[in-house]
């Protein structure tokens, strides 16, 4: 199986499944010398976890990580680090049960095709659970930038038809994490929670949009023409599960704007050049500018249901699909840290090819 690297210099590799033993990652190409703080690494993957309130996934995992190699008395040595976090709350007689059926709008179908056979257990390597390498490494990631004044910070948004108030305003950690959903806007953020609730009681699933502004960027990160900032950045949204749609900045909004209206005009502030406006979402011709890079990733309704759907089975047979276990009814409280952890790993990939931070 290809595709399970990502990056060119701070490059990730990520393995493992669902139902297996464990997952982790390699991570190669990360600067010696580094103090890394455990802590934050266990913080962002607290906050992905299943288990954490009554509107995700009740799978009980503490995701408690093992460093196997590339550090030495607390600072990162330069070579591979390796970690790996293991399984401890699977239940694949869930799964007995879709076996030989193929889930509507699940991976079941094309990953038979394409390998030959599928681990049905939870989805195997196409479940979401390979997310929690990702945010290890993007919380490796994340600590680096910050030691040159970049901030990342993700937040829902939209739950199916309830959309927060814009903000002009980076909301904190803190502000993020107040509400389960993960709405820093509290009216808002009530009304997600009480929509999922509902939708969860009939056995249902719902999607929802993450916000992410990319804080500190300095000016000339991007590689055109076809490694432009924001080519990458969707890459990485794109690769999450259920993620549908990636906007940078204005979006899909500026068919609707003429040149005149969308055009971010330059002015000069104490030696710095900036943009009156910021449509373009921080990066023009595929190079940040040095403005907050703006982004929104749309997430679909979680595939698996708690109601009958027609299918086939792998004998191309008609059927019935019921789903059972444990399942988000909305994906998005727990995607926020997965949208941070690849967009720092997107950011450092860039600065070490920029050189602006050097192995």
């Amino acid at each position: 199986m290809a595709g399970n690297t990502y990056g060119t210099l701070y490059k990730i590799t990520t393995y493992g499944e669902s139902h297996g033993k464990a997952l982790g990652v390699v991570i190669d190409g990360c600067p010696s010398g580094f103090e890394l703080d455990l802590s934050h690494i266990h913080t962002q993957l607290q906050r992905r976890k299943p288990g954490q309130s009554a509107i995700v996934t009740q799978r009980k995992e503490e995701e408690e990580f093992e460093i196997l190699s590339g550090m030495f008395e607390g600072l990162t040595t330069g070579t591979p680090l390796s970690i790996v976090i293991r399984n401890t709350d699977q239940r694949s007689r869930d799964y007995s049960h879709i076996a030989t059926k193929y889930r509507p709008s699940h991976a079941d179908f094309t990953y038979d095709k394409k390998y030959g056979l599928r681990d049905y257990r939870g989805g195997g390597r196409s479940s979401a659970r390979e997310t929690v390498a990702r945010v290890i490494a993007g919380s490796i990631a994340s600590q680096m930038l910050a030691k040159q004044g970049i901030t990342i910070r993700a937040y829902v948004d939209q739950v199916g038809h309830i959309t927060m108030p814009t903000t002009s305003t980076l909301p904190t950690m803190a502000d993020v994490d107040e509400s389960i959903v993960r709405c820093p806007d509290r009216e808002a953020a009530n009304s997600m929670i009480e929509y999922i609730k509902a939708v969860k009681k009939k056995g249902d699933t719902v999607g929802g949009a993450i916000k992410c502004v990319i804080a500190g960027c300095p000016v000339g990160l991007g590689e055109p023409v076809f490694d432009k900032l924001h080519a990458e950045l969707g890459k990485a949204m794109l690769s999450i599960n259920a993620v549908k749609g990636f906007e940078i900045g204005s979006g899909f909004a500026a068919i609707e704007k003429l040149g005149s209206e969308h055009n971010d005009e330059f002015y000069e502030d104490q030696g710095s050049i900036k943009t009156k406006t910021n449509y373009s979402g921080g990066i023009q011709g595929g190079i940040s500018n040095g403005m907050d890079i703006n982004m929104r990733v749309a997430f679909k309704p979680v595939a698996t249901i708690i109601q009958s759907q027609t299918s086939v089975d792998s004998a191309g047979q008609a059927t019935t699909v019921t789903g059972r276990g444990r399942h988000d009814p909305c994906v998005v409280p727990r995607a926020v840290p997965i949208v941070e952890s690849m967009a720092a790993i997107v950011i450092l990939d860039m600065l070490l090819r920029n050189k602006v931070i050097k192995y």
